[in-house]
């Protein structure tokens, strides 16, 4: 691994219920360099609350605990939330799963691309739209000075998710956390925005924190695979070791699979009895 660009170690996230406070990620650690990392588990396994956390999107009542968290030296939960903004996009970005939830409906996509720029950097106006157009044709928009004057509905949901791509790197930050940047498009459009992320990670040498719910896809995309179930890292592999895993969830998440040379009459499901998630 490269010289660690984010050091995690403890981390926890709790929440309050009337029976107590809940751990929905419970301590966990790992490092990351400028390296491509996948944390993939089932939906509530503590893959989007982790992502969240290294940005301190967190809000209350929930709380954000560790006994390390690191981004390029600098401690995250030490810094004010004016610090924080400071971070978020110039330094980390985050794709968030679905761009219909996370783009404005009023504003255009070049003035939202714009935007992100502006916010951390105090270029001419001539400078911001060259960038934002230039950021357009990076993530293979096609007529990038038309689609800059379009509304977010009027784009399908590739496009939005190509633009929200565009418009978190285009501050050029250090280290990109996609959260499920895959899930809200067609299987013909998956690959295609994957490839996509890791041509322009590998080009601008970032890191990458992926998250996902598809161990196969995010698999071959990753330089390291960290495994969730129940807010624990279950396992730890190297990406192309990972049809050796060695955990059970591991294992029957990889046989839940359908496979194009399918033969089994049915798909097997997790037999949680195999392992204490508790």
């Amino acid at each position: 691994m490269s010289e660690k660009l984010l050091e995690v170690q403890d981390l926890r996230v709790t929440f309050p219920t009337h029976r107590g406070d809940i751990d929905v990620v419970k301590g966990i650690s790992f490092d990351l360099g400028r390296e491509r990392l996948a944390i993939v588990g089932e939906s509530g396994s503590g893959k989007s609350m982790t992502g969240r956390s290294i940005l301190r999107l967190i809000r209350s009542p929930g709380r954000v605990t560790a006994t390390k968290l690191k981004f390029d030296n600098i401690d995250l939960l030490d810094q004010s939330e004016k610090q924080m903004r400071a971070l978020r996009g110039a330094r980390i970005s985050m794709v968030m799963q679905d761009p219909k939830y996370s783009l404005n409906p009023v504003l255009t996509i070049g003035e939202q691309i714009g935007e992100a720029l502006r916010t951390h950097q105090n270029l001419p106006r001539k400078q911001v739209h060259d960038r934002v157009i230039d950021m357009l044709d990076q993530v293979r928009i096609n007529d990038p000075d038309r689609v800059a004057k379009l509304y977010p509905h009027e784009v399908s949901g590739g496009m939005g998710q190509r633009i929200m791509i565009a418009m978190m790197l285009i501050p050029e930050p250090d280290l990109l956390i996609a959260d499920e940047p895959t899930s809200a498009l067609d299987v013909s459009v998956q690959a295609q925005v994957l490839d996509l992320i890791d041509g322009l990670i590998q080009q601008k040498g970032m890191g990458l924190i992926i998250i996902s719910h598809d161990l196969n896809l995010v698999a071959n995309y990753a330089d390291r695979v960290l495994v969730m179930n129940a807010g624990e890292i279950v396992e730890e592999c190297d990406a192309s070791a990972l049809k050796d895993a060695q955990h059970p969830y591991t294992k029957g998440l990889l046989a839940a699979v359908p496979r194009i040379d399918e033969t089994r009459e049915e798909l097997p499901t997790l037999d949680r009895s195999q392992w204490d998630a508790t």
